[in-house]
């Protein structure tokens, strides 16, 4: 059985884990509950009636969250087109072609985002099992093949994220950071919420999101009404 610090457990006796919270409520009070030295992320753990083992059941999109994420990336980009290249030196972190591409071959991977264009994809697939397990292999369903590359760099400086239901039928999100405004974590959890009911998988039967939960990066996690986000800003 896992072991809880003192902190952890007198934070945990000020959440009513018997009752659903308000999201705004759940927000405040996670922020209210933070006493450590950095600035938490807030998360969303989101249990959906899924069976990701059914390809028709399985989860996997992108969502712009109005409020950005708080965290700063590294983006990475690999097109053949020179024009491209020369239009995004001020837009992305790391731009190449073959070169970047036998970089990353050879070992570089200082980036949170790769986005690339179609054209180099059959030379990127080879470097799979490199980028796979880092999460960073691109694809058209994360938004990271595509042709148009400045709007999409615009859009993961902005906010925009991937999120996939994983094996147990759960979606895991960051949505923001404790020292943004309670509303503005209200926003980008509402955008969120909206996305993932938008990207219904044809296969899902019965009741879709069963669950959310709300936790912070050293925090409980909470339990929330989820039915109150179809409305407003409560």
């Amino acid at each position: 059985m896992r072991k809880h610090s003192r902190r952890f457990q007198e934070i945990l006796q000020k959440v009513d884990r018997s009752k659903l919270y308000k999201p705004i409520d759940a927000i405040n009070l996670l922020q209210n509950l933070s006493n450590i030295k950095f600035i938490e992320t807030i998360e969303a753990h989101i249990v959906l009636g899924l069976d990701p083992k059914y390809a028709d059941q399985q989860l996997r999109s992108t969502v712009v969250l109005p409020k950005g994420t708080g965290k700063k990336i590294r983006i990475a980009v690999i097109t053949k087109d020179e024009r491209i290249l020369s239009s995004l030196n001020e837009k992305a972190d790391i731009i190449g072609s073959e070169d970047l591409i036998q970089e990353i071959k050879n070992g570089r991977l200082d980036f949170d985002k790769l986005i690339v264009t179609p054209d180099v994809m059959p030379s990127v697939a080879k470097l799979g099992k490199i980028l796979g397990p880092r999460g960073l292999m691109p694809s058209p369903k994360a938004g990271t093949v595509t042709t148009n590359l400045c709007e999409t760099v615009k859009q993961f400086r902005l906010g925009k994220l991937e999120y996939r239901v994983d094996r147990s039928g759960i979606v895991h999100v960051p949505f923001g950071k404790l020292n943004f405004s309670a509303l503005d974590l209200m926003t980008n959890l509402i955008a969120l919420y909206n996305s993932i009911e938008k990207n219904r998988p044809s296969g899902s039967k019965g009741k879709y999101c069963k669950s959310i939960y709300l936790s912070t990066t050293m925090g409980p996690s909470i339990p929330i009404d989820f039915l109150i986000m179809k409305g407003d800003i409560v």
